[in-house]
């Protein structure tokens, strides 16, 4: 049975084409692979995505507020809800990666995973316009759309912690950037988060402070209380 190529891949999963094959397989190469990779796109398509998702949640929510529907999209564009859908589509199988990133079951893990479905989304805008990148978006994202748990159920990582700690009596959590990498359009941000009085800290790194903080929020939360988690 023949191996099925990146481009048929994306025209399955996706429903659209991207004419050049060059800006699909940036999308899909990871900064371990090469200087040219899809950080690039990865920032663009974010914009791109939050903009998509606003747009659908005004139109399935048309009484909801503003805060429910941030909540909703926060949901829907989390590192974690688009690294699980990239991993359903498999779309690590068709990840350009590293030799230490490989051996580390890179094209596995979460952040990468969601980091080059937002690159995707990002090239689809580029290379075949915005109609095209919002049939990507529908079609991956309508299902979970559709089984969005009411909006007070959501709630973003970083209050979840707050709300946790201050519950205990405990103290607000300390937020702190490590380190701020890449060019001013492109940047990277390494993020620390501490809760002094569990002893306990995590990093995450994102290409916003607020997405750093936020990973890095949830993550302490699933230290402190794993069988809290939503």
């Amino acid at each position: 049975m023949p191996v099925e190529t990146s481009g048929a891949w994306l025209e399955r999963v996706m429903g659209c084409r991207l004419p050049d094959p060059a800006l699909l397989e940036e999308a899909l190469t990871h900064r371990s692979f090469s200087s040219r990779n899809n950080e690039r796109l990865e920032y663009l398509g974010d914009a791109v995505l939050s903009f998509l998702v606003a747009g659908m949640l005004y139109r399935e929510f048309p009484d909801a507020s503003e805060g429910e529907l941030s909540r909703f999209r926060s949901s829907l564009v989390s590192g974690e809800s688009l690294g699980a859908i990239a991993l359903d589509l498999g779309l690590g199988d068709h990840l350009r990666l590293g030799e230490g990133e490989l051996k580390s079951g890179g094209f596995r893990r979460a952040s990468i995973l969601a980091d080059a479905l937002e690159a995707l989304v990002g090239a689809l805008y580029l290379g075949a316009g915005l109609d095209a990148a919002r049939t990507a978006v529908e079609r991956l994202l309508r299902p979970r759309l559709s089984a969005l748990p009411a909006a007070a159920d959501l709630k973003d990582p970083k209050t979840r912690l707050q709300e946790f700690l201050q519950a205990d009596g405990l103290s607000l959590p300390r937020y702190e950037v490590l380190e701020v990498s890449g060019e001013p359009h492109d940047q990277r941000f390494r993020v620390r988060c501490t809760a002094d009085e569990l002893g306990l800290s995590t990093e995450a790194t994102g290409t916003s402070r607020r997405r750093a903080e936020q990973d890095a929020a949830e993550r302490l939360l699933a230290l402190a209380a794993p069988g809290r988690q939503p």
